[in-house]
């Protein structure tokens, strides 16, 4: 009997939810608008995306929060109003809203959110949600330029 060897499954990536142009379009907007690298705009887009993808297919938005990185992704997204409305409506049926709260950015609400998206399958930038192992800022903490 031959067992073939196991192959890794491929994460998914948010920004493989919208169209290239879109992805583009949001990164721009995110560079700009908010005084970011180009290469660390896409990172922060990349996360928004499968942070909302996962909020809205799991319906868990309530229990769910973006760091303060990646929520300048979600704002982003959400300025684009018509594409955001258009994605929210194909991808879970409904519009996703944002209803901030009080809730305060720990470690643990950011491991939680983390541990949902990774569960949804897709690529996590630890980076970007201050739950990485090993921080020497600024080069791994989501903070310097293209890190």
């Amino acid at each position: 009997m031959t067992v073939a060897p196991e192959r890794p499954v491929a994460l998914k990536r948010g920004r493989d939810l919208v169209t290239p142009e879109l992805f583009a379009q949001l990164t721009d907007f995110c560079a700009e608008e908010y005084g970011q690298e180009p290469c660390v705009a896409e990172r922060v887009i990349d996360q928004a995306l499968a942070m909302c993808h996962t909020m809205g297919v799991t319906q868990s938005g309530d229990t769910m929060a973006p760091s303060q990185q990646v929520d300048a992704g979600w704002h982003t997204f959400m300025l684009h109003t018509e594409a955001y409305a258009a994605w929210c409506q194909e991808s879970f049926g409904y519009f996703l809203h944002h209803q901030p709260n009080s809730k305060v950015r720990t470690r643990g609400l950011m491991t939680n959110t983390v541990d949902k998206i990774r569960a949804q399958g897709f690529e996590v930038d630890e980076g970007l949600w201050g739950t990485a192992a090993d921080c020497n800022p600024p080069t791994c903490c989501g903070d310097g330029p293209c890190c």
